[in-house]
């Protein structure tokens, strides 16, 4: 068969295009920096045709990429996996030789490289929400981190919440995907559903709408939830406020590997992030999960809750042991 030229850059466009209405965002922002590696090492090597491509040659992209980006087993993976999407899709359009995919090597991860186990526990958390209920209360970084943590959800869907979402009387929080405004959430609308909230979390957003909340709509004219003096939060705002906060200098004085806080460079908010000793927003949710299957809250239930599969629920987010499962199962089992 004769093969269609089309550069590197052109193919990923076009790719991106073919798929933006099955793919959410984030996925689209995978997909769209994965990809550009790829793309990338095609400019270093005088690549300008996908046509050329070859088994050996994705190999060698593995190789680089593996070293470039210092990838564990786990990311090295993901990587080329979205690769073999893409030259799968390439195949299609005529673009590369047919069964070009299959050459495309991919790591064979052990249990314990297949699974992140980085989470923050109950231990962790409490004195992080407890010294922002001290200092910061009702702040937008305290209610931001509170919600990540009570009610296990994706930054997308916090970030998709408009003050209508919230009903303060019934006590729950509607998760609704509105992808033409902006907002759409992971899943779609297999990931709307009702949010239970307690007590003393209304409580809380009670305070910052009433107290603290700037009053502002964003592009669509709809009242965000969580807001600045610009409008709707953005979702980088979250991950510097979750990277900031679980910096264990941020509630004490004590650094696990005795830095000199003064010198420190990760003690300076825009360079939190680079802290060996904090977690990223995932890790509130997997540390979520966990707290509620450890205090023997169903399966179901927490699946439900945080929307996410009982099969991904068991393989990513289940971080109790063996024994701790079989102790659970025992208090059921002695109420029969």
């Amino acid at each position: 068969m004769s093969l269609e030229p089309i550069e590197p850059k052109a193919a990923l466009e076009l790719y991106l295009a073919d798929r933006e209405n099955e793919l959410s965002q984030a996925t689209m922002y995978s997909h769209n920096s994965r990809i550009g590696h790829l793309v990338r090492w095609c400019n270093e090597k005088s690549i300008g045709n996908v046509n050329e491509l070859t088994g050996r040659k994705l190999q060698e992209y593995r190789i680089w990429r593996r070293e470039e980006g210092d990838l564990r087993p786990a990311s090295e993976k993901t990587q080329m996996d979205t690769i073999r999407v893409f030259i799968r899709w390439l195949e299609t359009i005529d673009a590369v030789p047919p069964d070009l995919s299959t050459k495309v090597l991919s790591p064979t991860l052990s249990l314990d490289d297949e699974v992140r186990n980085v989470l923050i526990d109950k231990e962790q958390i409490d004195p992080v929400l407890t010294h922002l209920a001290k200092y910061d209360y009702a702040s937008l970084k305290h209610v931001s981190l509170t919600l990540l943590w009570k009610t296990m959800m994706r930054i997308g869907a916090a970030h998709a919440l408009d003050l209508e979402d919230y009903h303060p009387e019934e006590q729950y929080l509607e998760v609704i995907h509105r992808p033409e405004q902006g907002t759409a959430i992971k899943n779609k609308k297999r990931g709307e559903r009702f949010v239970a909230l307690s007590e003393e979390t209304c409580a809380l957003l009670d305070d910052w709408i009433e107290n603290k909340r700037p009053t502002v709509a964003d592009d669509f004219d709809r009242n965000p939830l969580l807001t600045t003096n610009q409008g709707r939060m953005a979702k980088s705002t979250v991950r510097d406020y979750v990277y900031q906060e679980t910096r264990p200098c941020s509630t004490s004085e004590n650094c696990p590997d005795d830095r000199d806080l003064e010198e420190c460079k990760a003690t300076h908010r825009d360079h939190a992030a680079e802290c060996p000793f904090n977690v990223s927003p995932h890790a509130i949710r997997r540390g979520s999960i966990t707290n509620a299957l450890n205090n023997d809250v169903p399966s179901r239930v927490v699946g439900d809750r945080a929307n996410v599969s009982l099969s991904v629920l068991e393989k990513h987010y289940d971080r109790r042991t063996q024994k701790e499962k079989m102790e659970q199962r025992r208090g059921f089992l002695d109420n029969l």
